[in-house]
């Protein structure tokens, strides 16, 4: 009667426990950035400790201010780095090996039925693998780098199936917005979504990951997609260790479940200033965009730059475009394929990977009354810039509306 969750906080408890139920679980992996490392990093000083559980379980990607934009950032990157080597920390993932949420997946650690915990909200992402993957404030993470554990309420858990064939012009990121805009920005709270249906079985990891990279934006703990042949695909020859597949139980025990088809699913947009105020592209068609971003760890993988250059054709944009791949990998094999170039011939900006403007540090910041079309996940008010405005929407969506300079159905270029 137990859900993936369920089974995965059972488990790395060391007993049963159902929704409601508290564990104190044994961590497999703690993950923090160049951003929450800082702040981890402090709070385990005045704790007084000196070594960390276990320096092999420990991963810190350097992405969210890298390279560094001024001397503050650069002294504190500094300092963890001298604390990294001082632990033994293997897993470090400097600047240019790109965003933390794409490093751990493509370095094997996100594996099916792991409890995996990082200091950054949007560490659900991997979920899309069969993980229960959770975000947690700088202080926990302290704790967990001292002790290797964490105390944890069992959530309950939401079954969402989506079933139907997506159209044309339409991907991952719209499916998203459509599961955001109809739970709500607070209708998951605290709850566990589990994905099911023909539509999540025909997305690729690339789109999975897109999925339960924003469950955090219904308010949800975390998001699992049952682990199935393409998760064992992904992961053969990279899984960092062994691992279990965990699948719920037949009568397993759902607070809420929602279906969805998507074979009619429009092109979505999240206007400003909530990702759930979503509607379909033609209601803000025509609306004009000072700047398009494609990128972050939601949609900057290969599949979607591939995406935004199949779009571009041989058309050029009208409003400045910044593309930021998640990794250095992605940004390589987007080479190989030659979207880069067509993409850079269509007047985009590559920048190096990491998370960019996303959060408002650098490489693409905007001034007031901007509006930027975005592919990243909140659109929160001076997320990118103070008195700036987000639209999000998927790759094909962001490309149309570059070569337009306007928000624009991608089925119109």
């Amino acid at each position: 009667m137990l859900t993936i969750s369920e089974k995965i906080l059972s488990k790395a408890g060391g007993r049963s426990a159902s929704a409601g139920e508290f564990v104190e679980a044994d961590v497999d992996f703690a993950m923090a950035h160049d951003g929450t490392s800082v702040l981890a990093v402090k709070s385990l000083r005045e704790m007084g400790i000196t070594r960390v559980f276990d320096p092999t379980k420990i991963i810190i990607p350097f992405d969210h201010i890298v390279p560094a934009n001024n001397e503050t950032a650069a002294n504190l990157q500094r300092e963890i780095r001298e604390w990294i080597r001082e632990q033994g920390i293997e897993h470090h993932y400097d600047l240019g090996k790109g965003v933390c949420h794409q490093v751990l997946p493509e370095n094997g650690f996100a594996l099916p039925g792991k409890l995996i915990i990082g200091a950054d909200s949007h560490t659900c992402t991997y979920g899309a693998f069969g993980a229960f993957a959770t975000g947690v404030g700088a202080t926990d993470m302290a704790e967990i780098f001292a002790t290797g554990k964490i105390w944890l309420r069992v959530p309950q858990t939401i079954r969402v199936t989506i079933n139907g064939t997506l159209p044309r012009c339409t991907s991952a990121k719209d499916v998203t917005l459509k599961v955001v805009g109809e739970i709500g920005a607070d209708g998951a709270t605290y709850q566990a979504i589990e994905y099911y249906g023909e539509a999540i079985d025909a997305l690729s990891m690339d789109g999975r990951m897109t999925l339960c990279n924003m469950a955090i934006e219904t308010g949800a703990k975390n998001a699992i997609i049952p682990p199935d042949e393409k998760t064992h695909t992904y992961l053969a020859g990279r899984a960092s260790g062994e691992y279990t597949l965990v699948q719920a139980d037949s009568d397993a025990e759902y607070v809420d479940e929602y279906e969805f088809d998507v074979s009619d699913l429009e092109p979505l947009v999240a206007r400003p200033h909530s990702v759930d105020n979503t509607c379909v592209v033609g209601s803000v068609a025509g609306t004009p965009i000072d700047q398009v971003f494609i990128g972050t760890c939601t949609n900057g993988r290969l599949e979607d730059i591939a995406a935004a250059a199949r779009m571009v054709n041989d058309s050029m944009f009208k409003t400045r475009t910044i593309v930021i791949p998640a990794s250095r990998k992605i940004l390589l094999d987007a080479m190989d394929a030659g979207y880069i170039q067509r993409l850079v011939r269509a007047g985009a900006m590559i920048a190096p990977p990491g998370c960019g403007p996303c959060l408002g540090a650098h490489t693409g910041v905007i001034g007031e009354g901007e509006v930027c079309l975005s592919t990243a996940n909140r659109n929160f008010k001076g997320r990118m810039g103070k008195g700036g405005l987000i639209y999000l929407a998927s790759p094909e969506t962001a490309a149309a509306s570059a070569i337009r300079g306007e928000i624009t159905d991608p089925r119109e270029i």
